[in-house]
């Protein structure tokens, strides 16, 4: 209730709302507490205080579960926070005007942060138990959803953490107004007694600061209770309670001066009670903390001032720093600067290149070091040292030929003084670690961003720097040595195609224009003839296959494989050799494909294609179907084995160019043999895009690439060639596959002459039987081929025995001999020999069962000659059965040949019959 209606003091009279019955209004002049009453004293709080108490609560239960990452109790303790704050929203908008205590904002900007952290910290969410993985995942979304409403304070907060707004301190001055009951004194008397209104106005600072000393331990945030009541003195000098409230006009200015003092001595005061206030709390939440100012570590001096720099002095100093290496506490950071440091003052004292090549040496095994973690990549700044530094020392052992680094030094032999220099280490492991790591920061960049091709812009620095070692092994490195940067040059060469090689061949460049083809055949016989370890020759051999195959040298390159007998022994090979074989083949089959092999490039394909994953093969990704199927760790090693983004096989354009090559070769053979009941599949994959498409009811235009070979598949099976051309070469088809090809044109047309060649085969296939004889000129207008490729594919076809007719020269006429069996003829064999296998498998499982039957059981002696008479019967009996099935496929058999001799007479003497007449017509 209003203090001015308090006769008692403040301890007995002060009460909330809720705890005043409404009859005391009424008697609040004359009401007095007994002697009883005044001996218990009740800590009355206001609403304001219950509510920031429960606040203040729950932030700290939040702040003790963060520090064991206990994320289920932090989200129940946040969701009583909200609740809370909304309850207490009424008051904070009454009493703060609005605003958004400072406290509740730390609170939140902390959780967030927290939140964060522990998102962003991969590892550690992997230790974390379910409940409390799924609780983060749910308090994340909550945090983020909530803090939107306070986006602003947030803002406010972050730019200044550690201090007090302005409107702060104001509001805390107007929550505390209540309470200095020396300043409300002062006004009633300035409001009595207007001429003593300055000596109260320097009297009220002092007397408010002595009285917020008394209180000073008892205050909190936003605090509005009263630290005194008014005196019964005060009352007494207002006999009319009117004048008690009047405000009079002419002391209006001098009240609010003396406002505004109080106010600036208020906000010092209470910025530094509220200091004291958030320490203590820290200290009783989190034990005493000592303030600690951040400072910077000063580096060790590298020499001392008076000290004479030579070249034992620097080796000295340079084998103390890397005597840190790898210890625990070793500031990897401050080692690398130190040793920047040291090759500055040995440049800089002409100490000599062996001490330069030493040191440099040495900063690049710090750089290695510096990430511990070998998956992860190294941070730029060091890449971009590490390159700088390894292209330095190169250049110096490349123009110093008296200095000898090499493994096989021993430090104690080392020499710095005199030429020859020989110093321990070894550049090949350092570039080869250096490739490692460039492999590294590709795979780890998005391939689709301008950051991978910044990285990749790298590579010619890197194949630069190889090239440096390579020219420095070949002047003092043995075969094995050269054979290891070899393979490290050939890795950065074999992908890539060279035009130069295809205008050689057409004659456009002279014969003595080197070109990648030449280099790569050197680098690789040097490997096949020097090399004694079967990995490095393998790799070699499918390296030379691979860009052969590019460059369209296909004979080579099928020699090379064959020559090779790779595909018996890659299967003990290591992983990235098997990834290197699959690239090799798929490059071959496309190859095959260029050089209109037709057959080979299906064979080169198969493999990759049958098994459903050729991207996983191929290591160009990961397929998520097959997520379950593998754990965390293989999965983290398949993606170290995956190959950078720039050496990927479109997988499209593979997959395309096998479909197409089935069609080619499936459709032919199943209109040459579509009676037949053992007809065995070329192509699994294309067979069951077939069918299913086959399987719909309603079938639209194609869209995909897939849909479009099945539909031209389609359109070839009834020999519409047109049709089938139109689908595999149209503008959509030429942008997704064809344009993909160097000398696109001369593919397309390739295919276009194939689709018309195995479109008449199948043509002939099936209409066979319906015509007597054909015309071979028609078939060529037909087909748009010129009449001479009509007739040679007819003759392969009836020399090969798929076609039962004879070439009537004269008349340009393809004869049939109508020798093919009929439908209901071909319907009728096709059953025989349905029925004759399931005989045998009956016979054969009838055989089974009665040897099971008389070998069990236990049976005495007496039984046990009976029983071996009875198996000897059934197995003479099961004999007999098989002797007659055998004789009865024997003769089918001979059956079968007479009938056939029987057909080649009549053909022969049909020829006879033909040339004869020619003979005649001649005479």
């Amino acid at each position: 209730m209003s203090r001015f209606f308090a006769t008692g003091s403040d301890s007995e009279t002060e009460s909330s709302d809720e705890e005043v019955p409404v009859q005391a209004y009424s008697k609040a002049t004359n009401f007095q507490f007994s002697d009883d009453e005044e001996e218990v004293k009740r800590v009355v709080r206001s609403t304001k205080e219950k509510r920031y108490e429960n606040l203040t609560a729950i932030i700290k239960s939040i702040r003790n579960h963060k520090k064991i990452k206990d994320m289920s109790s932090i989200l129940s303790s946040f969701e009583d926070l909200t609740r809370a704050y909304t309850k207490a929203l009424p008051v904070i908008t009454k009493e703060e005007k609005g605003v958004t205590p400072r406290f509740y904002v730390r609170c939140l900007a902390e959780l967030e942060d927290f939140i964060n952290e522990v998102w962003e910290d991969r590892e550690g969410r992997k230790n974390l138990s379910k409940n409390n993985s799924k609780s983060l995942g749910t308090l994340r979304q909550k945090v983020r959803k909530y803090i939107k409403d306070f986006e602003e304070d947030l803002t406010r907060f972050r730019e200044a953490p550690d201090q007090e707004s302005d409107a702060e301190e104001e509001e805390a001055y107007d929550s505390d107004q209540e309470k200095n009951d020396a300043g409300s004194e002062e006004i009633l008397r300035d409001l009595k007694q207007p001429v003593e209104a300055k000596s109260s106005k320097a009297a009220a600072p002092s007397k408010a600061v002595e009285q917020d000393d008394d209180s000073e331990d008892s205050i909190d945030w936003g605090s509005d209770s009263e630290s005194e009541s008014e005196s019964s003195d005060d009352e007494n000098q207002y006999q009319n309670q009117r004048e008690r409230f009047l405000k009079r006009p002419n002391v209006e200015k001098e009240e609010k001066e003396v406002r505004e003092d109080r106010k600036k001595d208020k906000r010092a005061k209470e910025a530094k009670i509220r200091h004291k206030v958030r320490i203590e709390e820290d200290a009783d939440e989190e034990g005493e903390w000592e303030t600690v100012f951040p400072h910077t570590v000063e580096k060790p001096k590298m020499f001392d001032k008076d000290a004479e720099i030579d070249v034992p002095l620097t080796l000295q100093k340079l084998s103390e720093i890397m005597a840190a290496r790898g210890k625990r506490r070793t500031d990897r950071r401050m080692q690398i600067e130190m040793l920047f440091e040291l090759r500055d003052i040995a440049e800089e004292h002409q100490l000599g290149n062996a001490v330069a090549v030493k040191i440099h040496f040495s900063i690049i095994s710090a750089i290695f070091d510096y990430n511990q973690k070998i998956s992860e990549p190294m941070k730029l700044e060091h890449w971009s040292k590490l390159l700088d530094v390894m292209q330095s020392m190169m250049k110096i052992l490349l123009a110093n030929e008296d200095i000898r680094m090499s493994e096989e030094v021993q430090e104690e032999n080392e020499e710095f003084a005199n030429p020859p220099y020989a110093i321990r280490g070894c550049s090949l492991a350092a570039v080869e670690r250096l490739d490692d790591e460039f492999t590294k920061l590709l795979k780890e960049c998005d391939p689709h961003t301008n950051d991978y091709v910044s990285r990749l812009k790298d590579e010619v620095t890197v194949t630069r720097i190889i090239e440096s070692v390579l020219d420095y092994f070949e002047r003092v490195g043995n075969n094995n040595e050269r054979c290891r940067v070899y393979l490290r040059k050939i890795e950065h060469l074999y992908y890539k195609f060279d035009p130069d090689v295809l205008k050689k061949k057409r004659g456009e460049l002279p014969p003595t224009t080197t070109t990648s083809v030449d280099v790569m055949d050197r680098l690789c016989k040097f490997i096949y003839s020097k090399d004694d370890t079967d990995r490095i020759r393998t790799r070699a051999i499918l390296a030379h296959i691979y860009h052969h195959a590019m460059h369209d040298n296909w004979f080579q390159a099928r020699d090379l494989v064959l020559m090779s007998h790779l595909q018996d022994t890659i299967d003990a090979a290591d992983p990235s050799t098997r990834i290197l074989y699959n690239r090799m083949m798929a490059n071959l089959g496309l190859c095959a494909f260029r050089q209109e092999n037709i057959r080979d490039a299906h064979h080169c394909l198969v493999d990759l294609m049958v098994t459903g994953k050729p991207k996983e093969l191929l290591a160009q990704g990961l397929l998520p179907q097959r997520q379950h199927e593998r754990s965390a760790e293989q999965e983290k090693i398949e993606k170290q084995r995956q190959m950078p983004f720039h050496m990927h096989i479109n997988l499209e354009l593979l997959e395309c160019v096998y479909l197409v090559s089935a069609m080619l070769l499936e459709i032919p053979y199943i209109a040459a043999h579509e009676f037949d009941a053992r007809r065995r599949m070329i192509s699994k994959t294309f067979y069951q895009q077939l069918r299913s498409s086959e399987r719909q009811s309603l079938v639209g235009p194609p869209e995909s690439m897939r849909e479009h070979v099945v539909a031209a598949a389609k359109a070839m099976r009834c020999g519409n060639w047109q049709a089938c051309a139109n689908f595999i070469v149209n503008k959509k088809m030429n942008t997704k596959v064809w344009d993909l090809f160097y000398e696109a044109d001369r593919v397309r047309d390739m295919l276009v002459k194939f689709i018309k060649e195995e479109s008449l085969r199948t043509y002939l296939f099936t209409y066979s039987n319906v015509y007597t004889s054909l015309s071979i000129p028609s078939l060529a207008q037909m087909y748009e081929l010129p009449v001479q490729k009509v007739h040679s594919l007819i003759s392969k076809m009836i020399i090969n025995e798929e076609l039962m007719a004879s070439l009537d020269d004269p008349t340009e006429t393809v004869v049939m001999h109508r020798s093919e069996p009929s439908r209901l003829q071909a319907l009728a064999m096709q059953f025989v020999d349905k029925v004759t296998n399931l005989v045998d498998v009956n016979e054969k499982v009838f055989d089974m069962k009665q040897g099971n039957f008389f070998q069990r059981g236990n049976m005495g002696n007496r039984d046990r000659g009976y029983n071996r008479n009875q198996n000897n019967q059934g197995g003479n009996w099961g004999g007999q059965r098989r002797d007659n099935r055998n004789q009865r496929n024997r003769n089918q058999r001979n059956q079968h040949h007479h009938h056939k001799q029987q057909h080649q007479q009549q053909q022969q003497h049909h020829e006879q019959q033909i040339q004869q007449q020619q003979i005649i017509e001649e005479e």
